[in-house]
């Protein structure tokens, strides 16, 4: 428990260092009102570095280990994250390095974790596919490469109000956790508490006020690290279907994969052009109907922090069975395959204005 303790605390400090001398650094680190589609906060003075304290908060807790038993090879993990985590700072602050670019510098530590931690995904119980991965250094290190960048950059797509993502992260995370406990693999137990309890210090001032944000550098942070995470734990440990991590993070991924089908297929334009209708900010607009229309800064942050929760709930929905049914690969390939239906399902009926009465909150009198 130390270790979620010295992450949270530091955690929360350098955020709340952040927020109290905002006015030192505002002007680099602020995440302007209308610098886009997807922005739904009030303030446009909220720094969206929020990728500083988790650090923090994650160097801290796993300090408290490598330093007393497992020395320099304990940093070898948040080493090879490094590239990751920095390039999204840098867009952070300087909001000037396009989607590619921080594609691949995701990709550069995806490779740097294959080069130093040998995490290469040689099968995922697909006979055909396992041949290739198992006879293909080449092939294999690739496939890594691809799927780690892009769980990477797919928290980053789900990273759009109040608490989402980081409520999101704690839930994978603590189900990666949970697996890590029982196969007894400390190392990767020990970065999953202090991810945990970094996010929690940040989420402790991020939601439900959103005073601020995780920006590229947090959300490429959290995606790296339970893609690494979890290449580790199903490369060390056979026993672990390669489903059930994929079953954890099918709600990022999908959404991912989602966005790029109707952005390419549905409305002809670029897979990087931002839009505001990914399924959080449909639920935003259409379901979260309390206060819609006020200017009030008070108003749109808690109908903000008011959509958060329907995500939550969905993320469980595939969460919740790969925890149950972690080595039965039948078992979390159907779980897969029945979230799918039940997205593209609320999907369907909420942009064609047919959600079910009860998921909606209704504007107040």
């Amino acid at each position: 428990m130390e270790v979620i303790f010295f992450s949270f605390f530091a955690s929360w400090l350098i955020a709340t260092i952040l927020i109290r001398y905002a006015r030192l650094h505002v002007q680099y680190s602020s995440d302007r009102v209308d610098s886009g589609p997807q922005k739904f906060h009030a303030n446009s003075d909220t720094p969206r570095i929020g990728g500083v304290p988790l650090l923090a908060g994650l160097i801290a807790g796993v300090s408290v280990i490598v330093l007393g038993d497992w020395g320099m090879e304990g940093w070898t993990l948040m080493l090879v994250m490094l590239p990751a985590w920095g390039v999204g700072i840098a867009e952070d602050l300087y909001k000037c390095i396009r989607p590619l670019p921080r594609l691949l510098m995701s990709f550069v530590a995806a490779l740097l974790g294959e080069w130093l931690l040998n995490a290469r995904l040689d099968h995922l119980g697909l006979p055909l596919l396992d041949q290739w991965l198992a006879g293909s250094i080449l092939f294999s290190g690739v496939f890594t490469m691809l799927a780690v960048g892009g769980l990477t950059h797919s928290i980053n797509i789900i990273d759009g109000f109040n608490g989402l993502a980081g409520m999101v992260v704690i839930m994978i995370i603590s189900a990666l956790a949970y697996v890590c406990h029982t196969v007894g693999d400390r190392y990767l137990l020990v970065y999953c508490l202090a991810i945990i309890g970094a996010t929690l210090g940040f989420l402790s001032w991020n939601y439900p006020l959103g005073l601020i944000f995780a920006g590229d550098g947090g959300a490429y942070l959290w995606g790296f690290m339970i893609a690494e995470i979890s290449v580790l734990l199903v490369t060390r440990h056979p026993e672990v279907s390669p489903w059930f991590p994929l079953l954890a993070v099918i709600y990022p991924v999908w959404e991912t994969l989602f966005t790029m089908y109707r952005r390419k297929f549905l409305r002809g334009t670029s897979t990087g052009i931002a839009d505001a209708i990914h399924l959080h900010s449909l639920i935003y607009r259409r379901l979260v109907r309390w206060m819609v229309g006020s200017k009030e800064a008070g108003h749109i942050t808690y109908r903000n922090s008011l959509t958060s929760p329907y995500l939550w709930v969905l993320a469980a929905l595939s969460i919740g069975p790969s925890v149950i049914f972690w080595n039965n690969t039948v078992m979390l390939v159907i779980f897969v395959g029945l979230f799918i239906v039940a997205y593209v399902t609320l999907y369907s009926k909420i942009v064609r204005f047919r959600s079910p009465a009860w998921m909606v909150i209704r504007r107040k009198e």
